[in-house]
């Protein structure tokens, strides 16, 4: 039986199995609640994991966005349009043009007329953006598999099927 941080049982955990069956039944409702037990811990994992992301990256002086940005940056020869970064991010324009506008302020970016059409411009990985990035890489990376250091190499080759399978399925929250 695994405890919690804070001391309860995880089959105390909020919300239960049980609980979810209640609220199920209490609205007359045909979906099986070991499904929504699954799905509501995840939005909760989520959740948690959002925020220990940004007290991660805040260490190094930076955003989960702003570091999405400077990797993919750097994953793509460190020069990109802001409309393949929206894309490549799946956020918006505008929220890029913010992310841009920071790390061009604080020298990790920069801005240029593109190589390839002149009429746009280009968001580039200075070289302060890649010493950032070379810099917190040991202590990153480290981090990243201690949060999973639980599971075995199996377990997370299963973790990540399992992961993109749910990750399909995340579009039944936002459809209309």
């Amino acid at each position: 039986m695994t405890t919690h941080s804070s001391g309860r049982k995880q089959e105390d955990a909020i919300p239960s199995l049980v609980q979810s069956q209640r609220q199920i039944d209490r609205y007359g409702l045909d979906v099986d609640a070991q499904a929504v037990l699954v799905a509501a811990r995840l939005m909760e994992a989520g959740a948690k994991l959002g925020h220990a992301a940004e007290i991660h990256f805040a260490r190094f002086g930076l955003s989960t966005g702003r570091y999405r940005l400077l990797a993919d940056l750097e994953d793509n020869g460190g020069e990109v349009l802001p409309s393949q970064l929206a894309e490549h991010l799946g956020v918006t324009r505008a929220t890029v043009t913010g992310l841009i506008d920071i790390l061009e302020r604080d020298g990790l970016v920069s801005r240029r007329a593109s190589a390839k059409d002149g009429r746009q411009k280009s968001v580039i990985l200075t070289e302060r953006g890649a010493s950032k990035l070379r810099e917190m890489a040991p202590d990153h990376f480290a981090r990243l598999e201690a949060m999973v250091g639980l599971l075995n190499p199996q377990e997370r080759s299963v973790f990540l099927n399992l992961l993109g399978r749910v990750t399909q399925g995340i579009s039944a929250l936002t459809d209309e």
